[in-house]
């Protein structure tokens, strides 16, 4: 039997109930939205990429990955990503590293300073993948204001 096929690209429109999917594993926020025509919008924007893995052509992982202007270090945006999620059929095979290797690659070639990642505190499985990665826990705090929470 020949070895599953595991490629990683940028989100289409054809993507957004997939993704919508695999985010309902990430939180039970039924007000989630996953717009086709968002995800159209997405992937003509150079500055952010959703990228979406798929398994023998099948979606089974998705990130976002934004970039943020910044004045600190001459023209050198930063990067922060959102929405790391792999399917939980999908998980131990190496689609999260690939999806985070494309995530640097993006990075890399826009001359980021940094890459910034929020994780829910309960998800310690994903917190070591993240070291795994190489991202550090220890250096700074994230901090998180909802919406529902503006004055």
């Amino acid at each position: 039997m020949p070895a599953p096929s595991l490629q990683v690209r940028r989100a289409t429109f054809d993507d957004a109930a997939r993704i919508d999917a695999l985010y309902g594993q990430l939180v039970a926020d039924t007000a989630r939205c996953v717009l086709p025509e968002r995800l159209q919008a997405l992937s003509e924007d150079p500055r952010t990429a959703l990228l979406v893995a798929e398994i023998d052509g099948q979606v089974c992982a998705t990130v976002l990955v934004s970039l943020c202007e910044d004045v600190m270090y001459g023209r050198q945006p930063f990067a922060v990503v959102e929405n790391i999620v792999v399917d939980v059929v999908a998980r131990n095979r190496g689609v999260g590293a690939a999806l985070m290797r494309e995530v640097e690659a993006f990075c890399a070639a826009s001359d980021c300073s940094k890459i910034m990642l929020l994780s829910s505190v309960d998800r310690t499985d994903a917190h070591r993948f993240f070291e795994r990665c190489g991202f550090d826990a220890s250096i700074k705090r994230g901090l998180v204001k909802y919406r529902r929470s503006f004055a």
